[in-house]
């Protein structure tokens, strides 16, 4: 079969080969035939090096969806031909993290496919454990819509989880990439409040504000954000903030604008190790929330898409064929034609 993979020790250190069809190791695993597949920033980590625990000569990737073909003997859930939306944690559902639901801490799993394993960029994909990390999409769902259910759909629901918003608050939003635009979606499940828009890229700034997703917006580059969201929020600041940025910059004005007492949820990966600066903060009695994704409710998430109460799709900017996948690689880590994300057809 057609495989993206990963290899440090050759140049180019990405290239499409062929792989062998992957086989039923356990009883839990199922075998998928994706039909689509997307690049995350996570792949693009690896290439750079960031992931040390990556391992090498693998085959990349980890959001996807497809159709399964075969179903180790202890899959109870699901059956060879079940369309399904992958989950991009693999748990066991049984370890001390998983029973308490932290399942993107499980002792057997965690980030696996396209990272420890072999991933979902080529034309077949093993998946362990497939009764938890793949769920079945519902019939009136699409593949394109259920596209980033178990990825970033769920990173941004996780940040408005993790935030405990309430009805009517305000939440601010730092960050209209992806994962920043399926944060604002699901805050809005929460709150009939405002949603505050924070991005130095004014493009997407202003298409979060045209499809509705935002009520404000503020560009950094602009105008000072803290005297923005004050005067939005009749002086007391974003009751709750969730930063999908990951930068010094955006770090600093998570806490600078959310009012006191407020939760900050941070769901952006950063690249250098940032500190709180405790005596700035003092008497705001902030509460941080950190994690990667947890993405645990995909069938919830799946069934609002559904109910039409959600939807990811507009995030296509544009579809590869699995043997341009370079170009879809170029294409979203260079934002060209202001993209989103990508999928890529298999």
């Amino acid at each position: 079969m057609k495989a993206f993979v990963y290899n440090k020790d050759r140049i180019p250190l990405t290239r499409i080969t062929e792989r062998p069809v992957p086989q039923i190791q356990e009883p839990g695993d199922a075998i998928v035939k994706v039909t689509f597949s997307s690049v995350c920033t996570s792949d693009i980590h690896i290439i750079k090096g960031f992931v040390p625990r990556a391992v090498n000569n693998i085959i990349l990737g980890h959001e996807f969806v497809g159709e399964i073909i075969e179903a180790g003997s202890g899959v109870k859930n699901l059956k060879p031909g079940n369309r399904v939306a992958a989950n991009c944690i693999t748990f066991c559902g049984d370890c001390f993290f998983c029973k308490k639901g932290f399942i993107n801490n499980c002792e057997k799993g965690g980030w696996e496919l396209g990272c420890r394993i072999d991933g979902c960029q080529a034309e077949y994909v093993r998946v362990p454990y497939a009764d938890n990390g793949l769920t079945r999409i519902p019939d009136n769902v699409t593949y394109e819509e259920a596209l980033f259910t178990g990825d970033i759909l769920s990173s941004g629901y996780f940040g408005a989880e993790l935030c405990e918003i309430e009805q009517d608050e305000n939440v601010a939003v730092i960050g209209a990439g992806p994962v920043g635009l399926c944060a604002m979606i699901c805050s809005k499940l929460f709150t009939n409040g405002k949603i505050i828009a924070i991005d130095i890229d004014q493009y997407r700034l202003e298409y979060a504000k045209r499809i509705g997703i935002a009520d404000y917006i503020v560009n950094p580059l602009r105008e000072s954000v803290k005297l923005f969201v004050n005067n939005v929020t009749s002086g007391h600041g974003a009751d709750k903030v969730i930063e999908a940025a990951g930068t010094k910059e955006s770090f600093q004005i998570s806490w600078e604008i959310a009012r006191a007492n407020a939760i900050i949820a941070i769901v952006a990966m950063y690249e250098e190790n940032l500190t709180l600066p405790l005596p700035a903060m003092y008497g705001k009695n902030l509460t941080f929330k950190t994690g990667g994704v947890d993405a645990i409710h995909c069938k919830k998430l799946l069934d609002l898409i559904s109910k039409g109460k959600i939807s990811t799709e507009f995030l296509i900017s544009k579809t590869f064929a699995l043997d341009n996948i370079l170009e879809a690689y170029d294409y979203f880590e260079n934002r060209r034609g202001n993209c989103f994300k990508v999928a890529i057809k298999h």
